[in-house]
């Protein structure tokens, strides 16, 4: 079966827009976004006051994804028809529709010109999603203006706007600024002015949630076992949750101990520890996925994304044991850039919901998530009395200084201090 992810838009509340999608972080992040969302838990949708303005908002936010619009939302929006809108031209091959308000009839041609280039310098799907986004939300900001004709003060009005408007995080912000940068300087080859003056939103410096070593043991235990093998993973061996997921069967090194991570944050490889204690378990979860991918083979399928043009250079490669995914999804899907069908690895979202079911049963308050075992990881080792630059390597930090925040949390930080109240 292929799966697919679709966002509805409809009328069906007098007065307002509603929003339904099934549960996604980054769609939920998107939807905060815009102003004057309501979220309604019982029913498990959104909805928006109804007018154009706030609709075309919605659209600009998702735009790239997969919408399903109820046709009477006619604001001069859309087609008189009900449809899709995707800014995918990989999937669609027309252009945004010449009666919508998409990023404007003349700037068309420069959003291919933006996915070209993201595609050329082989960045990854949510970046092309993320950046294509922004891009349109700024021209719409600006009544779909030729960005060739605007520069260092139209870009501090968004970003301004985004902050002081619809106060998002420092994190977001800064994504859209970089996908602006990248507008300017990798597409139109202009050139900005040294600085941007808008108002930034401010960043807060927060420590990393750090579970103590029963804790950790004790989530563990109460995620579910087609779960629990990765969390373990993520764990023993200080991963990112999307290094985990993205591990190639060839990655994996039974006989030196160690999992090799490609391509990681900053397009780094690193070399980090393979537990003991699960190469057991993982030795027959890979028995169980080479199973699955050869029954993929014989029904026609069996192949997999390959970075950059090894798929081009070695043609059979995608059908190798070695390059499949160590934790594959469970259905086919369709690749939403070339239209084949494969098979991906798992999505992020059911690790994630594990987890956070699994914080709820062992009656844990603090906020943990997936990547929280990566921080543990790194704590729990600074106490063993592991080198920081050990750490830092495992971690595949850059600085030793973005290590040094785990002796922060640390129960003797550097020296040991005596509460006044216990002396």
């Amino acid at each position: 079966m292929v799966t697919t992810t679709m966002i509805k838009i409809s009328s069906d509340i007098p007065g307002r827009i509603k929003v339904v999608f099934s549960y996604n972080p980054e769609y939920v992040a998107k939807i905060k976004m815009v102003k004057a969302h309501r979220w309604h838990p019982e029913e498990k949708y959104w909805s928006f006051p109804y007018s154009k303005p706030v609709l075309q908002d919605i659209l600009s936010t998702f735009a790239g994804e997969d919408l399903d619009i109820d046709p009477s939302l006619q604001t001069g929006l859309l087609q008189n028809q009900r449809g899709k809108l995707t800014g995918h031209r990989s999937l669609r091959k027309e252009p945004f529709p010449e009666k919508a308000e998409g990023p404007g009839k003349d700037n068309n041609f420069l959003i291919e010109r933006v996915r070209d280039l993201i595609r050329l310098k082989h960045y990854s799907i949510r970046t092309e999603k993320s950046y294509l986004s922004w891009i349109m939300r700024y021209f719409l900001f600006h009544n779909k203006r030729d960005p060739k004709e605007m520069a260092n003060p139209e870009i501090e009005a968004f970003l301004s706007h985004l902050a002081v408007d619809l106060k998002i995080s420092a994190s977001t912000q800064n994504q859209a600024f970089n996908a602006l940068l990248f507008l300017y300087k990798e597409v139109l080859k202009k050139d900005l002015d040294d600085s941007i003056d808008a108002i930034r939103a401010k960043k807060p410096k927060r420590l990393p949630t750090v579970m103590t070593k029963d804790e950790t043991m004790k989530v563990i235990g109460a995620i579910p076992a087609d779960h629990q093998l990765m969390i373990r993973l993520i764990y023993g061996g200080g991963l990112r949750l999307m290094e985990c997921l993205r591990l190639r069967v060839k990655d994996i090194d039974f006989e030196n101990n160690q999992i090799l991570i490609r391509d990681a944050k900053g397009m780094k490889d690193r070399v980090t520890i393979l537990p003991d204690s699960i190469k057991l378990s993982l030795r027959e979860h890979l028995e169980r996925v080479k199973l699955l991918h050869q029954n993929d083979i014989s029904r026609g399928y069996g192949r997999v994304y390959l970075p950059y043009a090894l798929e081009r250079k070695y043609p059979n490669a995608s059908l190798d044991w070695g390059w499949q995914y160590v934790f594959p999804a469970k259905s086919l899907s369709k690749d939403p850039r070339t239209g084949e069908i494969r098979r991906h690895h798992i999505h992020e979202n059911s690790l994630q919901k594990a987890v956070k079911t699994a914080v709820r049963l062992v009656g844990i308050t603090k906020p943990v998530n997936v990547h929280s075992f990566r921080h543990s990881f790194a704590t729990h080792l600074l106490e063993a009395n592991y080198d920081i630059r050990t750490v830092q390597e495992l971690l595949g930090h850059n600085d030793v200084s973005t290590t040094m925040i785990y002796t922060h949390v640390l129960n003797k930080p550097g020296i040991s201090v005596k509460s006044p109240l216990d002396v």
